[in-house]
């Protein structure tokens, strides 16, 4: 059965105390290169207005934060109160930063406010993924951009093969161990609905961003989808 939007959320809100440490654990630290070639793509520059949408415990926010120096500023979206009570608590240049309890299909933001944006693991989660990427072009200045990070389904059967014995093995044993074992089995059904990297180019397209393409990384088990509103 697929999980509702109030149903994901309340996972989130109760894997929020060991998210960090198990994005960690779970990546062996390599999201944090991702998440940097993330920031990457999005062209944030000092000055600039962010997005940091379905932002969890704020990993991405506070990268930009550091982007966007004393004269920019960063907002961070999640629909989670317990993970957005942790991003508050966490080092960094908090005073660029306003953290906003919001649905990331009803932006509580005007037209064309934002020079940039990024997604960090929150598209596949979203109960309507048009309907995000709408509202992000929405909100999304003329000639902006934004990177959306998350899982893929590696078109190699090996890497694929892989991504499955490490989920099965890994990811939810010690989620088990640590009695989180439904919160993260929820994982793999949520890869296998989510579109590919060519579907999402595809439904970019159709919510108005003139250009997109997806980028596979280690080995394909991630993608980052970068999208441009001209």
């Amino acid at each position: 059965m697929v999980p509702s939007a109030s149903e994901i959320q309340q996972i989130f809100n109760r894997i929020a105390p060991v998210y960090d440490q198990f994005n960690d654990w779970l990546s062996l630290g390599q999201h944090r290169i991702w998440k940097r070639m993330t920031i990457a793509w999005s062209e944030v520059s000092p000055g600039d207005i962010c997005l940091d949408l379905c932002c969890g415990s704020g990993d991405l926010t506070l990268l930009l934060a550091e982007e966007v120096g004393k004269t920019g500023q960063v907002f961070g979206v999640d629909f989670s109160v317990e993970l957005l009570n942790q991003a508050r608590q966490r080092p960094g240049k908090q005073e660029v930063i306003t953290w906003v309890e919001g649905d990331a299909l009803d932006l509580p933001f005007p037209d064309e406010y934002f020079d940039c944006a990024t997604i960090g693991y929150g598209l596949r989660n979203v109960k309507d993924i048009p309907r995000c990427l709408s509202e992000l072009h929405r909100v999304l200045k003329p000639g902006a951009k934004a990177a959306i990070l998350d899982f893929h389904r590696p078109s190699n059967a090996i890497a694929r093969e892989f991504q499955h014995w490490y989920l099965d093995h890994i990811v939810v044993p010690l989620a088990k161990a640590n009695g989180l074992y439904n919160e993260y089995a929820y994982i793999f059904p949520s890869l296998d609905r989510f579109p590919i990297g060519k579907e999402q180019v595809e439904l970019a397209r159709a919510a108005g961003f003139a250009a997109a393409t997806h980028y596979p990384i280690a080995q394909g088990i991630m993608g980052v989808l970068v999208v441009n509103k001209v």
